[in-house]
């Protein structure tokens, strides 16, 4: 009798601690913008810290971590986020363009959350075509979205529909989507509190991407500001293996993005570059503007609740972004300002306040960590892997990568002339192997263009001016760099 009663008690006892342990998993907002260059975060310390501070943004970062290397594995919207979903690179999960879309069948993050208890919810800028799975609600724009009242899809709305999801009647909400998303975001998390359920959001702003249509009450901000321009702005590509295509992804070309006033005429390519990224950068840094007020609205929204310091604060971009740093407007390059992913994280249970790392982390690593946190073991599925240990210490643990390997898949006049490459980044090192073909990837097209490699030295060269792969010097070095991408590639299941 007494051995039954102990059982018994032991059986109540575990139950309770299961449950205790269910209420204090986290919470985890996960706030992406699409195409936030760091250099546009004043916690990154660029000349535009000063221009536009972004003091809500920079709250997570002085309140937790800053990630100094976080790299995307292919540098363009829809594969990032597919990416970020399952844990996987494009040619595992089957997203290596803009045509492509992550099909609801996929694992990922939001089912593994949702298995394990977490109410789980997307709100913003979906990109992948299909309708989301895993989630316990969304409300999405369709495609590429709009900037001027919004048309979001929620899932209720798709009850019912068999077109494709981006052809789903979907309902208008007025007024800017920044405010738009920011405001549904609110009203979800004000549906969980009192909840003993934890949960994830993932609140995708469509800002700053392009066109970078800005809400009103920023039409004034900066207009008789000089915005300090990179140093690379008149970069002449010389000695860059993609010289000949890459001035069709120029700012030149940036005009037919320009639905606001009358080009200028007669002007020498730099005094064109020179108009351009003024009127350009203003552009995007008042959408900047108003992202950096409505991410306040959410972290104001957890203090005022009791919920910041049992949740987890993310923010990031879908990649990073040339700000006229070789005289681009663009992404897709391997170049830092285009690998470099923002990454600011919160956490004042575990990661302390104010801290800067300079380990390699990317994108697919998002999803085993926040899984990790939530006291999920990473799926066999996901090939990234959880930098928790990292985020916990403020130091990179023993074993963890050297280098990443990174490839971008779209190519040719289809993909604004640009060049399909692959190539691995070390702490030091960036080797780039333009090959140039379309391989059959949707979205793509035929672009002759003769194979080349691309060699920088980061430390001596941080704005990557100067190719130095022909260089006799650096043979041995790039035999090894070789060697290198090569297991990567093999590791990561690339055959192509």
């Amino acid at each position: 009798m007494n051995k039954i009663c102990t059982l018994a008690v032991s059986s109540i006892t575990v139950i309770q601690l299961s449950a205790v342990a269910q209420e204090n998993r986290p919470n985890i907002i996960y706030i992406m913008s699409d195409d936030h260059a760091a250099q546009a975060i004043s916690a990154y310390g660029s000349r535009l810290a000063k221009v536009l501070p972004t003091p809500n943004i920079d709250r997570i970062a002085n309140e937790g971590i800053r990630m100094n290397n976080c790299c995307v594995t292919n540098s363009i919207s829809a594969p990032s986020r597919a990416c970020i979903m399952t844990g996987q690179y494009s040619h595992v999960n089957g997203v290596y363009t803009l045509d492509d879309g992550l099909k609801p069948e996929q694992d990922n993050i939001a089912k593994e959350l949702q298995k394990s208890g977490y109410q789980t919810a997307i709100i913003g800028k979906w990109h992948l075509k299909h309708e989301p799975s895993g989630f316990d609600y969304y409300n999405v724009l369709p495609g590429q979205g709009r900037y001027k009242n919004p048309i979001l899809i929620s899932k209720e709305e798709r009850q019912g529909h068999t077109e494709a999801f981006d052809k789903t009647p979907g309902k208008i909400y007025q007024g800017h989507s920044t405010d738009v998303i920011a405001d549904q975001a609110l009203q979800w998390l004000q549906q969980q509190k009192g909840s003993s359920q934890p949960f994830m959001l993932m609140c995708h702003f469509k800002a700053p991407h392009r066109s970078w249509e800005y809400a009103e009450r920023f039409s004034d901000l900066l207009n008789d500001v000089e915005i300090p321009e990179p140093q690379n702005l008149y970069d002449t590509y010389e000695g860059k293996a993609f010289y000949t295509q890459i001035q069709k992804m120029s700012l030149e070309d940036m005009n037919r993005w320009d639905l606001k006033c009358k080009l200028p005429t007669n002007l020498s390519r730099d005094e064109f570059r020179k108009w351009a990224y003024q009127r350009y950068i203003k552009d995007y840094l008042r959408c900047i503007a108003g992202i950096d007020e409505n991410v306040g609205r959410i972290l104001d929204f957890l203090d005022k609740n009791g919920l910041a310091e049992n949740t987890i604060v993310v923010y990031t971009s879908d990649q990073g972004f040339f700000l006229g740093e070789h005289g681009w407007f663009d992404k897709r390059y391997m170049l830092e300002e285009s690998l470099h992913m923002p990454l600011l994280i919160r956490y004042p249970k575990e990661i302390k306040a104010g801290v800067k790392n300079n380990s390699i982390v990317i994108n697919a690593d998002f999803a085993p960590t926040l899984l990790d946190y939530a006291g999920i073991s990473k799926p066999d599925y996901m090939q990234g892997e959880s930098f928790r240990e990292i985020l916990k210490k403020g130091d990179k643990p023993k074993g963890w990568r050297d280098a990443m390997y990174y490839r971008y898949w779209m190519h040719g006049e289809n993909a604004h002339y640009t060049v399909a490459n692959y190539g691995i980044r070390t702490e030091r090192y960036k080797l780039i192997y333009y090959y140039g073909k379309p391989l059959g990837k949707k979205g793509t097209s035929k672009l002759e263009y003769q194979p080349d490699w691309e060699l920088f030295d980061l430390k001596n060269d941080p704005m990557e001016m100067r190719n130095i792969y022909h260089e006799k010097k650096y043979q041995k070095l790039i035999q090894k760099l070789k060697k290198r991408l090569y297991q990567l590639k093999e590791m990561y299941g690339d055959n192509e």
